[in-house]
């Protein structure tokens, strides 16, 4: 353990949507610091150093029930999203709407709301937003408005429930299972054509987004700020 995250020595971190991908690295990470850790999901988290608790940001009594079994908490991570796709405006449904705002936008907010008897004075929440809500294109209303209002959210929070702080964490593209299973058909084509684009000449790993929700998590400094973590996608 290292003085950088010693900070995180004993401190409860609970990850709304650690089952996978960013948030099982973050939730993995803040175990390796020393972090009791507890992992929130629709399914049960794989065994690891952390507790394991279903709850679905749709459901405000699941939500409830979840954070009255963990008590108190320091540090609350939020990185549910939904997995839809890049329709233009002509071909979105309400479906598309309704998925994307219900779990990324209102489906953390009230997991937020509903962890907030639970958060310690000086604890931290950090949202996950994407780097979508400033770079614009054919295909990308849907994840660049709801990504946008998160940021937006999360800034009025840092207002309002100070002087606990509240920031959010913009990942760019990440190779996580939202783009297929390793070795699905396609999958290394795209990884491949988006980091030949990048500054950095690769995608994202969940390990590097991973210690930007450390960073969030441990400047007491930090607050209303948007963590820009994509390789340079935004450029």
């Amino acid at each position: 353990m290292s003085a950088a995250t010693d900070f995180l020595r004993q401190k409860t971190v609970a990850v709304l949507g650690g089952t996978s991908g960013i948030g099982r690295a973050v939730a993995q990470a803040a175990a390796d610091a020393g972090a009791q850790v507890y992992v929130l999901g629709r399914s049960v988290a794989q065994p690891g150093p952390w507790q394991s608790l279903q709850a679905d940001v749709t459901d405000l009594h699941s939500l409830r029930n979840a954070f009255a079994g963990i008590g108190r908490i320091n540090h609350l991570i939020l990185t549910a999203g939904a997995r839809v796709g890049s329709p233009r405006l002509e071909d979105m449904r309400g479906d598309d709407l309704r998925q994307t705002f219900e779990v990324k936008l209102f489906g953390n907010l009230l997991a937020a709301q509903q962890a907030l008897p639970y958060l310690a004075a000086d604890a931290s929440i950090t949202f996950t937003s994407g780097l979508l809500s400033r770079k614009y294109g054919a295909g990308g209303l849907l994840k660049s408005t709801v990504n946008a209002a998160l940021e937006a959210a999360a800034r009025n929070l840092a207002k309002e429930l100070a002087p606990r702080r509240v920031n959010a964490v913009s990942p760019g593209v990440v190779d996580t299972e939202l783009w297929g299973e390793p070795g699905a058909e396609g999958r290394g084509e795209a990884m491949a054509r988006i980091a030949s684009g990048l500054p950095l000449g690769r995608v994202g790993r969940p390990q590097d987004l991973a210690q930007a929700y450390l960073f969030a998590m441990g400047n007491v400094f930090l607050t209303g700020a948007v963590l820009d973590v994509d390789g340079g996608g935004l450029l």
